[in-house]
């Protein structure tokens, strides 16, 4: 066989397995095809059969449900009929009530209006019996004013001052004989605490007196100390925050300020810069890192003394500025009295007194050391240094007890505690002891001429002079012009004015004398 015959013989082998393979699927697809279609149908039946069961099934519990929510519809609508007619039964019965209401509230408005009207009748007829009983009061005191002759303001004025004379001499009577009862044993109590304590304190009196002038090196060595235009003085104003004047003479220093500490600190630092080598260069910068160089050491020195205080006293130490405080009242006088050696003097007496007495001796001593702490602070805040120390005092956390004591020692505030009693006498003890406190000629006897100034510009006044260093004014009154319950108002009323106007240490007794004279020539 051919090649050629070969392939086509096979060809044609393919070509007919491939007709016959095409005619076997198309066979099979048709018997599948069958299948699924009876497949099919078995599925639909089997659905129509079940949809009409459930449709059936539905359809029945629908109806019975309908049939429920029929019946309980039925029952709501019974129930709300029932309520729906009570409502309408309680409207009509309010209803029937507001008609009453209504007519009622329209005789009351009736019968008021008729009331407001005899009330506007009677209102006028008491207006008009009020203008006639004025009309009579007036001339009636008119009658009276020209039956006495008198107008009624003399007359009030009159009765007036009557009464207060009657009641400035039964005051004066009155506080004359508290004065004439003797010391009751309270009183002859506190004298003997109080010379107790002054008996048991032995202290310190000499203190260093403040300058207020500094002398100037004569020559080249004064004019470099000044600088160039009082350069120097003006960089030791501004550290130490105090005036700097130099004498017309040019031969020393003035300090002004009110500031004690300042002051110590410009003299520290005039003192230094006159001690300064021959040929030294003092310009505005180096006075002025001097000056603060002294400032910081003499704050270290016022810390010292504000525990030395404390540590003498045997006391806990206080706020670092209450410390301080304490501390810059070495630097400030009272009359010439240092008041650091104050404060630790009055809190040495304060605590025997309190020891007499049962109390608690530390807190008197700390109550007495610290009422003075306003004063180192008066040259930088306004008022009462005894209100400034008890309101710094608090501020800084001390006890109420402490700060009632430092703002009553003066009156300022009330006495809340027996140690505010102590504190305050404490401070006059230790201030109006012998030699505490030292005036100059030229004060001493301005306070001489003012006490008599005072004391000379009330009437009935002969002469008044001041006796006992100013611890006591006589006064002598004209017989004629004032009696004996006049003296006694008189001396009250100087006492007042004197403690009024002049600032004084102690007590000044004021005595009023009334001279009776009998003068006859014999011939």
């Amino acid at each position: 066989m051919s090649l050629i015959a070969l392939v086509a013989w096979i060809v044609a082998l393919a070509t007919g397995g491939l007709l016959l393979g095409r005619i076997v699927a198309r066979r099979r697809a048709e018997a599948w095809s069958a299948g699924m279609r009876q497949v099919t149908e078995a599925i639909r039946g089997a659905a129509d059969t079940e949809r009409v069961e459930i449709l059936r099934t539905a359809e029945i519990s629908a109806r019975d449900e309908a049939r429920g929510l029929g019946s309980a519809f039925e029952s709501f609508c019974q129930v709300r009929e029932a309520e729906l007619s009570t409502v309408q039964t309680r409207v009509s019965r309010r209803v029937e009530d507001l008609a009453g209401r209504t007519a009622e509230l329209g005789g009351q408005r009736k019968r008021l209006d008729e009331i407001k009207a005899r009330v506007a009748l009677h209102e006028n007829a008491n207006r008009a019996l009020r203008e006639e009983s004025a009309a009579n009061v007036r001339a009636a005191l008119q009658a009276l004013e020209q039956r006495a002759g008198e107008t009624r303001a003399t007359l009030r004025a009159f009765i007036i001052d009557s009464e207060l004379e009657d009641t400035r001499l039964n005051a004066a009577q009155t506080l004359r004989q508290v004065d004439q009862v003797p010391p009751d044993e309270r009183s002859r109590d506190a004298k003997r605490i109080m010379s107790i304590a002054v008996g048991r304190f032995s202290g310190h009196y000499l203190t260093e007196r403040l300058l207020s002038n500094i002398p100037i090196p004569p020559g080249a060595a004064g004019d470099t100390l000044i600088g160039s235009d009082e350069a120097n003085l003006r960089a030791i104003e501004g550290v130490a925050g105090v005036k700097l004047s130099l004498a017309e003479t040019r031969e020393s220093i003035r300090l002004e300020g009110l500031d004690g500490v300042g002051r110590e600190v410009a003299r520290r630092c005039l003192a230094r810069l006159g001690r300064a080598p021959a040929g030294a260069i003092l310009d505005a910068g180096r006075v002025t890192e001097t000056a603060r160089e002294i400032s910081l050491q003499l704050d270290r020195e016022l810390m010292d003394l504000g525990r030395r205080a404390f540590k003498d006293l045997e006391i806990p130490a206080a706020h670092a500025e209450i410390v301080k405080l304490v501390g810059r009242l070495n630097y400030r006088t009272s009359f010439t009295q240092n008041q650091w050696k104050h404060a630790v003097e009055a809190a040495f007496l304060c605590g025997m007194m309190a020891e007499e007495m049962d109390l608690d001796i530390k807190l008197a001593r700390r109550a007495a050391l610290m009422h003075d702490i306003g004063k180192a602070l008066t040259h930088e805040l306004d008022g009462s240094h005894a209100v400034i120390g008890a309101d710094y005092a608090r501020r800084l956390g001390e006890h109420e007890v402490v700060a009632n004591a430092i703002g009553a020692h003066h009156t300022d505030e009330p006495f809340n505690s027996p140690y505010a009693y102590l504190v305050a006498a404490a401070d006059a003890m230790s201030g109006a002891r012998p030699g505490a406190r030292r005036q100059m000629e030229d004060n001493y006897v301005a306070r001489l001429d003012d006490l008599e100034r005072i004391t000379r510009s009330f009437r009935g006044i002969d002469e008044a002079f001041a006796v006992q260093g100013g611890r006591e004014v006589r006064i002598y009154v004209s017989e004629d012009s004032v009696d004996d319950m006049g003296a006694v108002t008189l001396s009250s009323q100087i006492a007042n004015k004197i403690s009024t106007e002049m600032t004084f240490p102690g007590q000044i007794r004021v005595t009023v004398i009334r001279e009776f004279k009998a003068v006859e020539t014999a011939s």
